[in-house]
């Protein structure tokens, strides 16, 4: 997430979340064509899921906001097939390639389509984890240009380890092409007064998922 209008969480003036009643999976047959070209292009490797999500937080607000799920999907995906050199944006304009594909070193495959994931995110520790269950942390008030999994409601916040989820894929690194740079994962629970201020309810708590990265000794 980066500081940009995709970090919607707590931000004010955007109403409640509402649920729609017995929601569909895709409500368009286009949408499952997104969904079938995401995982396609997935499969060749050439991005991790984290530079995937950062070129959607990375959209125009305007454009981002006015989008759909999956036309931010659909957005997100035709940013990095140009990217990547995989399509130019004359053959976006115009509908229809105007020059030979790129060959790729690796497709999706019968197996592929089957998983449900292409990847695991748990890696070996290089260092043994700082934090334990039970002790008071503080997140670190970072302002990123890139994407992080630290929303920016939880920035500068004290809360309580609650469990180490091991050794993971750092998303931060990840997103840049910049290795896997594994780093311990926690799951840490803030009061919502800490989070959101006196008014919010007292008895409601949140756990989010933090890496070391961004947390302190409080």
């Amino acid at each position: 997430m980066t500081n940009s209008i995709h970090d919607m969480g707590g931000m004010h003036g955007f109403g409640p979340v509402e649920p729609e009643a017995n929601e569909p999976v895709f409500h368009a047959d286009w949408e499952k064509r997104v969904y079938a070209l995401q995982r396609a292009m997935g499969a060749t490797r050439l991005w991790t899921i984290d530079g995937g999500r950062a070129s959607i937080e990375n959209l125009p607000p305007l454009a981002y906001l006015a989008a759909s799920y999956y036309k931010r999907w659909f957005l997100g995906l035709e940013r990095r097939v140009v990217a990547h050199g995989l399509v130019g944006e004359d053959e976006i304009a115009t509908g229809r390639s105007i020059r030979p594909g790129i060959r790729l070193n690796r497709k999706m495959t019968l197996d592929d389509a089957k998983k449900r994931s292409f990847a695991h995110f748990d890696r070996p520790a290089r260092s043994p984890a700082r934090f334990k269950t039970g002790d008071a942390v503080r997140t670190k008030n970072i302002h990123p240009t890139t994407h992080t999994r630290l929303p920016r409601y939880a920035r500068g916040k004290l809360g309580t380890v609650e469990a180490v989820r091991g050794c993971h894929v750092f998303p931060d690194s990840a997103a840049l092409g910049a290795g896997d740079n594994p780093q311990w994962l926690y799951t840490v629970v803030f009061a919502a007064r800490e989070l959101w201020g006196g008014e919010a309810d007292p008895s409601i708590k949140v756990s989010i998922e933090a890496f070391e990265p961004y947390l302190l000794p409080a």
